[in-house]
């Protein structure tokens, strides 16, 4: 039995700049609607992530291509609207770009993008998220390449 030699995320957001963490940690991840829930009676969202883990490129490691499963989770939220996400359409794949927020009118406007504009708008009471890793990691042929 191998043991992987995996650092996995485990990190907690309280204002725009941690958000903004998140967003680079996800960059290029993907989803399914299926895989979107909103709870109202807790005011919660949670998204589960197949994440491409950057982080390895950034250190120099090569140990190839992998995904991991990642849960990001924004408690307080008041309304969660969707542009260009069908939910009846479960497992049509989005990729996710870039989480951009604003404040209006005291809430936290806190919008997923994703590439074909779907865009997942979330309004908060304030910023209190979550992104963690788990399970087991997988190798992925496919590398996400950005013109520059």
């Amino acid at each position: 039995m191998t043991k992987e030699n995996i650092s996995k995320l485990k990190l907690l957001a309280e204002d725009v700049q941690d958000l903004n963490v998140f967003s680079a940690y996800l960059q290029d991840s993907v989803i399914v609607a299926n895989d979107i829930k909103f709870l109202p009676k807790t005011k919660k969202l949670i998204c589960v992530f197949n994440r491409f883990m950057w982080e390895d490129a950034e250190k120099g490691i090569f140990r190839g291509n992998k995904r991991i499963r990642s849960a990001l989770v924004f408690d307080n939220v008041l309304v969660v609207k969707s542009q260009g996400i069908n939910p009846k359409k479960k497992t049509k794949i989005l990729e996710f770009l870039a989480i951009k927020t604003e404040i209006k009118n005291n809430y936290f406007d806190i919008r997923l993008i994703f590439s074909g504009d779907s865009v997942l708008s979330v309004k908060a009471e304030e910023i209190d998220s979550s992104l963690e890793d788990f399970g087991k990691t997988w190798e992925t042929n496919y590398k996400p390449k950005h013109k520059i």
